[in-house]
């Protein structure tokens, strides 16, 4: 089954490289979507894939910058199949 997850996360994430880790975790994962900074001081992040794919994705996220994260809102949608590779967008 195919998954889309639409997350914001607040905190100290911006500055820290959260993009930059988040799309190279991505790389271990066959997942597709974007992270990207936004203008208020969240970074939001879109991950589509396989159930088991997205999950462990999100996971290693709140693991690896748990330091950075105060709080993630996370919107489940209908995958797209919009997206080619992870990536960064600007």
């Amino acid at each position: 089954m195919l998954m889309r997850r639409h997350v914001y996360y607040s905190g100290d994430v911006q500055g820290v490289g959260f993009r930059y880790t988040a799309r190279s975790m991505a790389r271990g994962l066959a997942v597709t979507g974007f992270v990207r900074n936004l203008a208020d001081g969240r970074v939001e992040l879109v991950a589509e894939g396989a159930d088991a794919e997205v999950l462990a994705f999100l996971e290693e996220i709140d693991e690896g910058l748990r330091g950075c994260i105060r709080t993630a809102q996370v919107v489940e949608e209908a995958p797209t199949g919009e997206f080619e590779g992870f990536g960064i967008a600007f």
